[in-house]
């Protein structure tokens, strides 16, 4: 009877310590999602478009791009797992405000606008725009479209910066469009980002363009990830594994996987 009772009595008490054991487990996931600021314990929702190749796009049906593996890299690394929630653009931003995901992942630059409302994390992309022009164009220097007829889309900040280094902007409906017409002698040039342009030649290595570097005569825009200011250490977490993946050469290698070139890098 002793026996029994002892037995029992141990049953019970190991019982007891695996409740305990568990719900101190669940108390520190629950605590690391709360403290971070999660939607979901455990896993990282990351909000992006979806349609914009090679950032985030879909092949054969499956999400994919560098944004895309980036994401799934950095939540990696803080012992997450990610979920991706494809949105329109127009609607990204707002997405953090409503809750519907933890963090912006989608080729947005730091702005002063942005800054005022949201934080961003270390760069992942460092975006420096270049002049593509034909292979056999006179023009080496992005200061000698003063005066010429650059191809942008009117509302972009390249024809900003065509403008306001002299040129007369073609206005285009497209990125795809003011390459068009640059090989088709009827602009002089279109500016844009490097990325862009990396990404374009990788497509068609053949185009019948040249890059020109813009050196110091535009600046070069940090590209983020982008959480709420309610979320400061979520933002650090995201900083902080972006910093490894610069460091152990992931960033780069999934640059050159998706761009053709390293675009990662000041």
């Amino acid at each position: 009877m002793r026996t029994w009772v002892k037995k029992l009595g141990v049953a019970i008490l190991g019982l007891g310590l695996a409740v305990t054991l568990t719900a101190c487990g669940s108390n520190s996931s629950s605590s690391k999602s709360s403290d971070l600021g999660l939607q979901k314990s455990g896993t990282l929702t990351i909000g992006l478009e979806g349609t914009f190749q090679p950032y985030s796009y879909r092949k054969d049906g499956k999400l994919t791009g560098f944004e895309v593996e980036l994401g799934k890299a950095v939540a990696k690394k803080m012992g997450l797992k990610a979920k991706f929630v494809p949105t329109k653009f127009d609607s990204l931003v707002a997405g953090l405000d409503t809750n519907k995901f933890d963090v912006v992942m989608n080729n947005m630059s730091e702005t002063a606008a942005r800054k005022k409302k949201y934080l961003f994390s270390t760069p992942y992309i460092y975006s420096k725009s270049q002049l593509a022009v034909k292979k056999n164009s006179s023009i080496n220097k992005i200061t000698q479209i003063k005066g010429k007829k650059v191809a942008q889309t009117t509302t972009s900040n390249n024809a900003t910066d065509a403008k306001r280094l002299g040129a007369t902007v073609t206005p285009t409906d497209s990125f795809q469009q003011s390459i068009e017409l640059v090989e088709q002698g009827r602009a002089a040039g279109t500016i844009n980002s490097r990325e862009s342009f990396y990404a374009y030649l990788k497509q068609n290595p053949k185009a019948n363009i040249k890059l020109i570097n813009s050196g110091d005569q535009i600046a070069v825009q940090k590209i983020g990830a982008i959480v709420t200011k309610e979320h400061p250490k979520l933002q650090k977490q995201i900083s902080k594994a972006i910093q490894e993946l610069r460091k152990d050469g992931t960033l780069k290698k999934l640059s050159n996987k998706y761009f053709g070139g390293n675009v990662t890098d000041k």
